[in-house]
């Protein structure tokens, strides 16, 4: 072999057979990353149910148990990611002849791959559960819809009588002064026909006065008020439909601004979580790999 031949073949690059990624041990910590998270969120709830009560003035108010929730859930990414980082970092079997700083690369790797491994694990048990809180917003906001109700529930009231958001307001607006017992006739007639008013007025936004001065007037023949009872009765039951819609917009703000707040902190504790397990998993890995050899080494005898 010529000398050419020989610095060649020192030069070559000598490239390990075995793979950088060790699965077992990103598995092993993702599974015990996912087994922590549930059990967390398990107890984060047993706590948060105790905080909620159905007798008024003993539970806790929505922004303390939005916060409590926050931090709870940052608490338990921060738990779970950091002990599968570092059973990950630990499991792992001990690279020889490798870089130093290549070792830190791959053992950060790895605490990262669990990470993600284990979110996936957690967000496929509770995909009901995401799905219903990003869909707060949007079923809140379904509750103006039908409180506004909508024009094609009116074709259906002629049938079968006054759609049930506007029913208990024109039983109001046709309730008698005093209750006789006798039944007037034409009474459900009159209720279709407010019934389709007030949708008329919901679809508008408004209804204008000239509606408001006929169904005065329908109010004023059928329970026996004057005209001003009448119309002061039209505008107090107006006034509660407008309170009602106002409220039912003031809840699906409120759902909004909690659906943006959840997603936001969960998008910060996730982005906490791959670093914590990241940097575990290096902790870890420095550690196997500073543990001392049991087996004592040969040496040769001079």
């Amino acid at each position: 072999m010529s000398f050419s031949d020989d610095n060649a073949a020192t030069a070559m690059p000598v490239e390990s057979s075995q793979a950088a990624v060790a699965w077992g041990p990103i598995i092993g910590g993702a599974v015990a990353a996912t087994g922590i998270t549930l059990i967390l969120l398990l107890l984060g709830s047993g706590v948060g149910l105790t905080m909620v009560s159905p007798w008024s003035g003993e539970s806790s108010s929505a922004v303390t148990i939005g916060a409590s929730a926050a931090i709870w859930l940052v608490v338990v990414q921060w738990l779970s990611s950091a002990l599968g980082g570092y059973l990950t970092g630990r499991l792992r079997t001990k690279w020889a002849a490798v870089h130093t700083d290549e070792v830190f690369f791959r053992d950060t790797a790895h605490g990262f791959m669990s990470w993600a491994l284990a979110t996936v694990f957690v967000a496929g048990f509770l995909a009901s559960s995401l799905t219903s809180l990003a869909g707060a917003g949007a079923s809140a906001t379904g509750a103006i819809a039908h409180t506004a109700a909508t024009a094609s529930a009116a074709g259906a009231a002629s049938a079968t009588g006054p759609d049930i958001s506007t029913g208990y307001f024109t039983d109001a607006l046709l309730r008698p002064e005093k209750a006789t017992g006798q039944a007037r006739n034409d009474d459900g007639a009159a209720a279709a026909e407010i019934s389709r008013i007030l949708l008329q007025g919901a679809a508008n936004g408004s209804i204008p006065d000239g509606d408001k001065t006929y169904i005065a007037g329908i109010v004023s023949a059928r329970t026996g008020l004057s005209e001003t009872d009448a119309r002061a009765r039209v505008d107090t039951v107006l006034k509660q439909i407008d309170d009602a819609k106002t409220a039912a917009q003031t809840a699906a703000d409120k759902a909004r601004k909690a659906a943006a707040t959840t997603a936001l902190v969960g998008s910060l504790s996730l982005l906490v979580g791959a670093f914590i397990a990241s940097a575990a998993a290096a902790l870890g890995g420095r550690q196997r790999d500073d543990e001392p050899d049991l087996i004592p080494s040969r040496r040769p005898i001079v």
